[in-house]
C-alpha cells in the first residue's frame, strides 16, 4: 500500500507526528518493532520512572514527613511488588491509549524493524524474518535514543544495570552505585535511596547536572547530601567486576591519582543517551550524519528529499516534549502548513525532590555569550504556601535582559517546579518581560507567588524578603 507518510518509531515524536499528520488528512503508517507502542518514554523511560518517583516519595513522606503535620502513622512497610505493579499498570494505560489513538485516527501499525531502501521506500522486517516493502511520499525517522554504554563495562540488567534495569529491580539494593550525576542517575538514585539504598554517585565532571544553572546545581547537591546521597565528583569508573555478592567498581580521579574500590549490590550506568540510528539504511540511502546524529534543515528534512527526522536522532535536547513539538511541526509542514518549534522556550525538568525546572538560558550561558542581564531570586522559605506544606527547600531565579527586561531564562528548584515552569515558558513564547511577570496577579497563597516575587526582584522590589 502507498502512504503519504511512514514514520519509523512510535515514541512521543513518532506517534504524535503520525496523529497530527492523520488529523490533517494524510494516509499514515508507523513502523514499530516493540510489542507495544510508545517507545522508550512510555515503556521504559519517562512514564515508569515518574510512577516510581511518586510512589517512593509517598513512602518517604509516610516515614518521615507526616508526624510534624499531626498525621501519626506506624513506620510504613514497603511492598515493592505492589509498587512495581503500579508502575506497570501506569505504563499499560499509556501504551494502550496510544494504540487506541492509532485506531481512532486510522493509522496503520506496521510491526517490525524499518530500514530505508531509498527515498520513498521502506523495508519492514517482521519478527519471523519476513520482509515487505512499503512506499510513501515522505519518511520521518523518529527512532529516538539508546543508553550510552560505559567502555569495558557489560550491562546485564541484573547487577550492572541501565535505566531499564533500574526500573525493575526485584529487591532494594543495600548499596547502589550510580555512574553519572545527570537527570536519569539522580532520579533513579532518588527512587532507591528513598526505599532504603545507600547511594553513591560517581561523576566525571566536577559538578552535578552539568546542563543546569550552576548555582541551582550547587544548592541541589547540598540538599541531596542532606537526604543521604554521597558524591564522588571528578572521578571515573575504570573497571567493574563481579564480586561474591554484587559488584566491585574501581574508581579513579579524573585527573589521575590513586584508585578507590567501591562495593555495591547494583551499579547503575547513567552516563547519557545516544541517537538510535543503527540498521536504518541511512548510509546506503545517502542520508548525511554528524556525530551520530541525522543532519536536518529548519524544516526537518535531511539532505535526501522526502526523508525527514525528528526527536533524539537530531540536534537539540533529548526530551520527549521537544520530540513531540517537532513531530507536530513536521506533520504540518508535510501537509503544506507552516510548522515551527521555538527552541529557546523548551522546558526541562528533573523529577527529584525537590524538583528542578528550567527554560531558556543559564547564567553561565549568558556570561559566555556576553549578554548583559539582571537577576531576580526568591526563596521558598519566604513563601506562605511552602511553609504551610513544609516544602521550603529551593528558590526561583529569573534572568532578564539588562536593556529590554525581556526574560531570557527561568530556573525553579522547589516542590512542584515542573508545573510552575509552564507560566515562564508561556511568557517567553510571547517575548514577555520580567515586568510583565511581576505585574501578573498570582493567587494567594500559592507556590507560584515565588515566581512573581523573583520577577519583582529583577527590579529589586520583591515584597516578602
Amino acid at each position: 500500500m502507498a502512504y503519504d507518510l511512514i514514520v519509523i518509531g512510535s515514541g512521543p515524536g513518532g506517534y504524535v507526528c503520525a496523529i497530527r499528520a492523520a488529523q490533517l488528512g494524510l494516509k499514515v503508517a508507523v513502523i514499530e518493532k516493540g510489542k507495544t507502542l510508545g517507545g522508550t518514554c512510555l515503556n521504559i523511560g519517562c512514564i515508569p520512572s515518574k510512577a516510581l518517583l511518586y510512589a517512593s516519595e509517598i513512602f518517604e513522606e509516610a516515614g518521615h514527613a507526616m508526624a510534624p503535620l499531626g498525621v501519626v502513622v506506624n513506620p510504613p512497610k514497603l511492598d515493592l511488588a505492589a509498587m512495581m505493579k503500579h508502575k506497570d499498570d501506569t505504563v499499560a494505560a499509556n501504551v494502550n491509549g496510544v494504540a487506541f489513538l492509532f485506531k481512532k485516527n486510522k493509522i496503520d501499525w506496521l510491526k517490525g524493524e524499518g530500514r530505508i531502501a531509498a527515498a520513498g521506500k521502506v523495508i519492514v522486517k517482521a519478527e519471523d524474518g519476513s520482509e515487505t516493502t512499503e512506499e510513501a511520499k515522505a519518511i520521518v525517522i523518529a527512532t529516538g535514543s539508546d543508553v550510552t554504554r560505559l567502555p569495558g563495562v557489560e550491562i546485564d540488567e541484573k547487577t550492572v544495570v541501565s535505566s531499564t534495569g533500574a526500573l525493575s529491580l526485584p529487591k532494594v539494593p543495600k548499596k547502589l552505585i550510580v555512574v553519572g550525576a545527570g537527570v536519569i542517575g539522580l532520579e533513579l538514585g532518588s527512587v532507591w535511596r528513598r526505599l532504603g539504598s545507600d547511594v553513591t554517585v560517581v561523576e566525571f565532571l566536577d559538578r552535578i547536572l552539568p546542563t543546569n544553572d550552576g548555582e541551582m546545581a550547587k544548592q541541589f547537591q547540598r540538599l541531596l547530601e542532606k537526604q543521604g546521597f554521597k558524591f564522588l565528583l571528578s572521578h571515573k569508573v575504570a573497571k567493574v567486576e563481579k564480586a561474591a555478592s554484587g559488584v566491585k567498581a574501581t574508581v579513579e580521579p579524573a585527573s589521575g591519582g590513586d584508585a578507590l574500590t567501591l562495593e555495591a549490590d547494583v551499579i547503575l550506568v547513567a552516563i547519557g543517551r545516544r541517537p538510535f540510528t543503527q540498521n536504518l539504511g541511512l548510509e546506503a540511502a545517502g542520508v548525511a550524519m554528524e556525530r551520530g546524529q541525522v543532519v536536518v534543515d529548519d524544516h526537518f528534512q535531511t539532505n535526501v528529499p522526502g526523508i525527514y527526522a525528528i526527536g533524539d536522532v537530531i540536534r537539540g535536547p533529548m526530551l520527549a516534549h521537544k520530540a513531540e513539538d517537532e513531530g507536530i511541526a513536521a506533520a504540518e509542514i508535510l501537509a503544506g502548513q507552516a510548522g515551527h518549534v521555538n527552541y529557546g522556550a523548551i522546558p526541562a525538568v528533573v523529577y527529584t525532590s525537590p524538583e528542578i525546572a528550567s527554560v531558556g538560558k543559564t547564567e553561565e550561558e549568558l556570561k559566555a555569550e556576553g549578554v548583559a542581564y539582571k537577576v531576580g531570586k526568591f526563596p521558598f522559605t519566604a513563601n506562605g504556601r511552602a511553609r504551610a506544606m513544609r516544602h521550603t527547600d529551593g528558590f526561583v531565579k529569573i534572568l532578564a535582559d539588562a536593556q529590554t527586561d525581556r526574560v531570557l531564562g527561568a530556573h525553579i528548584m522547589g516542590f512542584g517546579a515542573g508545573e510552575m515552569i509552564a507560566e515562564c515558558v508561556v511568557l517567553m513564547e510571547f517575548g514577555g518581560s520580567a515586568e510583565d511577570l511581576a505585574r501578573t496577579c498570582h493567587a494567594h497563597p500559592t507556590m507560584s507567588e515565588a515566581v512573581k516575587e523573583a520577577a519583582m526582584a529583577v527590579d529589586k522590589r520583591s515584597i516578602h524578603i
